[in-house]
């Protein structure tokens, strides 16, 4: 049964036929169960979550690294090319690389060191060439002095 209000009359509709009544009662019903649904489904929903969630967590610790890794060796199984080892070769290049310029480095510094060693005991070297040549040409110089003033006084004493 179903009330509506036209222009301050109201009208009762009575329905005629049987799918009409049923329509009514369901109606009438879904009217009364609504909220009492609600709630529940609310209460439901706030059980439910918590669970849901655990289960979650329990499926991706679990049982997901292990349906992961079985995948993996199934389609490693299937294949047709196998799976290459990584190449390492770039890696070891690098590496030798860095060696070999620390290796040259440490070689450049201890020549270094050894040719500025090697210079300062050729400076010495030279100032002490230089300085015995100097006595020498000293002395040499003395010598010829000396002979020149003895040639000399034998010069004079033959004069006089």
């Amino acid at each position: 049964m179903s009330l509506t209000m036209r222009k301050r009359r109201v009208e009762v509709i009575i329905p005629e036929t049987w799918p009409e009544r049923m329509k009514m009662q369901v109606r009438h019903a879904a009217r009364q169960v609504r909220p009492i649904t609600s709630d529940s489904i609310v209460v439901a929903r706030g059980w439910a979550a918590p669970r849901l969630h655990d289960a979650a967590q329990t499926f991706e610790d679990r049982l997901a690294p292990r349906v992961s890794s079985i995948l993996t060796q199934a389609a490693e199984r299937i294949s047709p090319t196998p799976v290459r080892p990584t190449r390492r070769w770039p890696v070891m290049a690098i590496a030798l690389g860095l060696a070999l310029s620390a290796a040259g480095f440490a070689l450049y510094r201890r020549n270094a060191q050894q040719w500025a060693e090697t210079m300062k005991d050729t400076a010495e070297d030279a100032s002490q060439w230089m300085s015995e040549k100097a006595e020498k040409a000293k002395h040499k110089a003395q010598e010829i002095g000396g002979e020149a003033s003895r040639k000399a006084d034998e010069a004079s004493r033959k004069m006089s």
